[in-house]
């Protein structure tokens, strides 16, 4: 059976009923900028990820981008990121004006790894963007250290993470701010582009709601520069209804991840994250210790020049959807050729997954009869006969 990398469908329908009432409420109302539902969405969302305030915005990106705002950085600064991530986390960087400074990542969590971001610090390193990817946070106790020491601005990239949590405290409330995204392939995914920005500070929280609006308080009077990065009530209202389903959304992907774990881990050439990788064929990830993994994605490295192509070909073939997160290491995108030669230097971690990587259906609605079709794909594709 065609198993999809991603079934928006099978989460959102069933909710066409609420879905449906949401949107009436909200054409009902006349107000579809900022408003009631807007407010509403901010605190349930302030309050399900353990945050004083929450500032919606137009999208992931522009709420990466509102928190550099806010935080005053700009041409001569320089920020630390890493390399291993989606572009919007450094494209925001370049946009203020600032540089983006590429750190190495971890091989076992693909999370930054803090020795690589000592090794590029400078007297202009302003801030530091840890990235909690695919669900899985970053290792914020040495990073907040290492951030202490130097007197640097936190901005978590959480784009990939709500829900997820280090040391039972949640993603977001980790750094000075959390930005989030609500692409429909996120664990809270909506109905188009939006986004969050998290914080304990008031002050800042004011700020990111005037840098949202273009800069305006009171009305028609700007004291600073901003844009228009507010996000629509209605989409607001709608996120409103899965947000109360998020819980059972993310006990989904752990049961299937957790299921692969099992089963994938038993196939020959097959190794966990962290283990003796020798002889590996493929390295499975692993939620590290005191991790509240949210499994956003389930991401395989395949070992050996071409095996990463040759797997995902074969589960193509076998109408098994997948996908390459991330084929280019950001340093060595082409829009970020004529940075300084400190900021773009070798991250060979980063360089080697993107020849390894490949991400597997983890979403929460794949079935077992799904699940099977992919570990039995897999298996075919390890068999002995296939050596050589």
């Amino acid at each position: 059976m065609p198993v999809p990398l991603l079934d928006v469908n099978a989460q959102n329908h069933p909710l066409e009923t609420d879905l449906t009432a949401a949107f009436i409420r909200v054409l009902h109302s006349g107000r579809f900028i900022l408003g009631e539902e807007v407010e509403a969405f901010e605190g349930e969302c302030a309050a399900f990820i353990g945050a004083a305030h929450a500032v919606s915005m137009s999208s992931g990106t522009d709420a990466l981008l509102a928190a550099f705002m806010a935080l005053g950085i700009g041409p001569g600064d320089e920020v630390l990121c890493p390399a291993f991530t989606f572009f919007a986390t450094a494209g925001c960087i370049a946009r203020t004006g600032a540089t983006p400074v590429f750190c190495d990542v971890s091989p076992e969590s693909f999370n930054m790894d803090v020795g690589s971001a000592a090794a590029r610090l400078t007297a202009r390193t302003k801030a530091i963007v840890p990235v909690h990817l695919f669900g899985q946070a970053a290792e914020m106790d040495e990073i907040t250290a290492f951030a202490a020491q130097h007197n640097l601005q936190i901005i978590e990239d959480v784009a990939q993470s709500i829900g997820a949590t280090y040391r039972s405290s949640g993603c977001g409330t980790l750094g000075g701010m959390g930005c989030f995204s609500f692409f429909p392939s996120k664990n809270l995914g909506g109905f188009g582009d939006g986004g969050l920005v998290t914080t304990d500070d008031a002050e800042m929280a004011e700020m990111l709601r005037r840098i949202r609006n273009h800069g305006m308080h009171p009305r028609y009077f700007h004291a600073t520069v901003g844009a228009n990065f507010r996000m629509d009530a209605l989409q607001c209202a709608l996120l409103r209804v899965k947000l109360r389903h998020l819980g059972t959304y993310t006990a989904g992907r752990v049961a299937n991840a957790s299921d692969y774990l099992e089963r994938l881990s038993k196939l020959p050439g097959v190794v966990l994250a962290g283990g003796d990788g020798r002889a590996a064929r493929l390295v499975l990830p692993q939620a590290g210790a005191q991790m509240g993994h949210v499994w956003n994605q389930f991401t395989l490295r395949v070992i050996g020049s071409g095996q990463r192509d040759a797997l995902k070909n074969h589960l193509t073939a076998c109408g098994i959807g997948c996908e390459i997160y991330y084929p280019v290491a950001l340093h060595h995108q082409e829009c970020f050729r004529h940075l300084p030669a400190h900021a773009i230097q070798a991250c060979p971690v980063s360089e080697s997954l993107t020849g390894e990587v490949l991400s597997l259906p983890v979403y929460p609605e794949l079935t077992a009869p799904q699940r099977d079709e992919v570990v039995a794909a897999i298996a075919e594709w390890l068999a002995p006969r296939r050596l050589g």
